[in-house]
């Protein structure tokens, strides 16, 4: 046997993609880590170490740190949640293709893996110099490193395209029962 299909291909990428939600929402509201030096004390979330650099004349990094640990991952998460939503109750509607086309996009911009390498790089050269107590942020985005591709292995895009209702079902037909039109549609 060379592959199988999942017994769940809508549940558990659901399951998973709600919980990255909750984790997401978490690791971008609570401080990533703590630091203590000479008796000063500073926090700060993933949104603020951005601000701090767009702050400090940095803007070009603080717009990729932005967007590709808040805004890919939030959009990824939503487009996901509004597809997987959508086909629960087949036939699903048209739009659905176009909101999995964005959301396919979206995911390879996700980077928190690459995030949380560079935070704990840092957090080692700090640690020489300061106290470092890392918070409930940085828990939550391990378990999106985590989460993310188990997303991505559980969910299966040929299940949501087998279950959107084409506007025009003499086109689909034409090619082959939709292959045609599903492979072009997922690229």
């Amino acid at each position: 046997m060379l592959a199988t299909r999942p017994s769940d291909p809508i549940d558990l990428p659901f399951a998973l993609t709600v919980t990255a939600a909750i984790v997401f929402i978490i690791a971008n509201t609570m401080p990533l880590m703590a630091i203590s030096a000479v008796g000063r004390h500073a926090s700060t979330t993933i949104l603020g170490g951005a601000y701090q650099m767009w702050v400090t004349g940095e803007q070009i990094t603080a717009v990729v740190v932005a967007f590709c640990a808040v805004i890919a991952p939030g959009l990824y998460i939503l487009f996901m949640l509004t597809v997987l939503t959508a086909v629960r109750r087949p036939p699903a509607p048209h739009w659905v293709g176009e909101v999995l086309r964005w959301g396919l996009h979206m995911q390879p911009w996700s980077m928190y893996e690459v995030m949380l390498l560079g935070i704990l790089v840092a957090l080692i050269k700090i640690a020489e110099l300061a106290m470092v107590d890392p918070g409930i942020g940085m828990y939550a985005v391990g378990a999106l490193v985590m989460l993310f591709p188990a997303i991505m292995v559980s969910f299966d895009a040929r299940e949501v395209w087998q279950r959107v209702e084409w506007a025009d079902d003499e086109m689909f037909s034409a090619h082959g029962g939709g292959d045609v039109v599903r492979a072009e549609a997922v690229r």
